[in-house]
């Protein structure tokens, strides 16, 4: 009955009423809608600082990532990364060289980080060769070398131009090497882009003057459903003379993005709602002030406060749902379409490359979340009946009784 009853007063006043609704649906559609969408852009990054930028573990000397210098290396990497791929769960490694180096062209130069690799066995680890925009990726037959395309533009070069990498060898002599821009990449992360080369393993051993067998890092990538720290003690178990870690230990800072992006989220919808509390509050008590004369008859009819207190909750209940309900509902769909189609944001590519994130956004739908903002909005609805629902019980029925609405 008391059910029944709220709903049909909801709609005494469809104007007001439809005010309401229609404004909660928008904030709930808007806060729903900016979630999936920012958790469309962090699932995005993670994908690719781990397939592009990092793989899932590395493996390097110990003293290696606070002291980048060449003779912090691996010995005997082939048996090293050979025991790795042995683990379950391992879905392929490679080996790598690593030295920070000096880039310049006949017209400017760049500090840049020049990775050597074995070509085959990296397409297996990461993505690069599946961002190579012009040319071929270091199949040249002489030193080629693989440059971003923002590095490219700032040495002003080209496919097929010369670029020298000046460098120390092992020992600490000073070296320099003549390499062929055999092919320009561009990635999701134009700094990346513009901090990493990279060069046949080969061909970066010759000019260090370093052993063929030796390695600086050891790039490992996993199969979905791994679990990089279980591997990862795993292989520290194995190889307790390295320095194991997962891609949130090499980049915090995605890590704590990730973290920080619910929590963010949060704030942001309660920001909505403690919005529409206040308009539903009006609403409510403008409704109880216009029946003061109706309240004050059903309680001196026989309906105790206790019921009267709970028909304001229902209505107030009922209002917030039913623009709630639109406005998921409304943003379940939106973001269904655009999981599917993606959302381009190419007139922003610059601004949000320069950040690692892709241009080109798909939001990801999440029932975890939809349930979460549906119980928000039942509990903003509870507590914006809260003080209505006390000024109706607060009636004194005599009182009411003389008051004409």
């Amino acid at each position: 009955m008391i059910t029944s009853l709220s709903w049909r007063n909801v709609w005494r006043n469809r104007t007001r009423s439809l005010v309401i609704i229609i404004a909660t649906a928008i904030g709930i559609f808007a806060g729903v809608f900016v979630w999936a969408f920012y958790r469309g852009m962090v699932v995005q990054r993670v994908k690719t600082a781990i397939i592009t930028e990092s793989s899932h573990i590395q493996i390097h000397h110990p003293d290696y990532l606070t002291n980048p210098d060449q003779k912090y290396f691996i010995s005997d990497c082939d048996s090293v990364s050979g025991a790795i791929a042995g683990v379950q769960g391992v879905k392929a490694v490679s080996e790598r060289l690593l030295v920070n180096a000096m880039v310049a062209s006949a017209e400017n130069g760049a500090g840049v980080k020049v990775t050597g690799i074995d070509p085959e066995r990296e397409k297996l680890v990461t993505n690069i060769f599946s961002k190579v925009t012009g040319g071929s990726y270091l199949e040249g037959k002489s030193t080629p070398i693989l440059i971003g395309q923002k590095l490219a533009e700032k040495l002003s070069v080209k496919l097929r131009s010369r670029i020298v990498i000046t460098m120390q060898t092992m020992d600490g002599t000073l070296t320099s090497g003549l390499f062929r821009v055999d092919g320009i990449y561009k990635t999701s992360n134009t700094m990346f882009d513009e901090a990493n080369v990279f060069v046949r393993n080969d061909d970066l051993a010759a000019l260090m003057e370093s052993d063929s067998r030796t390695c600086h890092e050891i790039a490992v990538l996993l199969s979905d459903d791994s679990d990089p720290a279980l591997i990862a003690a795993t292989i520290a178990s194995y190889f307790p003379q390295t320095d194991v870690k997962t891609w949130r230990e090499l980049m915090p800072e995605v890590t704590y993005m990730e973290e920080t992006m619910d929590v963010f989220m949060y704030f942001f919808m309660l920001i909505i709602l403690a919005a529409l509390v206040f308009g539903i509050i009006n609403t409510m008590l403008m409704a109880v002030l216009e029946r003061t004369h109706e309240l004050g008859m059903l309680m001196a009819v026989g309906m105790n406060r206790k019921r009267v207190f709970g028909m304001i909750l229902a209505e107030t209940v009922m209002l917030s749902l039913t623009g709630g309900i639109i406005g998921i509902a409304g943003a379940y769909s939106l973001v269904m379409f655009t999981f599917r189609k993606g959302i381009d944001l190419s007139f922003f590519a610059e601004g949000i490359e320069s950040l690692g994130y892709e241009s080109m956004v798909y939001p990801v739908p999440d029932i975890d979340i939809t349930v979460k903002v549906a119980l928000m909005v039942f509990i903003t609805g509870v507590l914006a009946a809260i003080y209505p629902a006390m000024k109706a019980i607060m009636l004194k029925p005599a009182e009411a009784l003389h008051i004409d609405n």
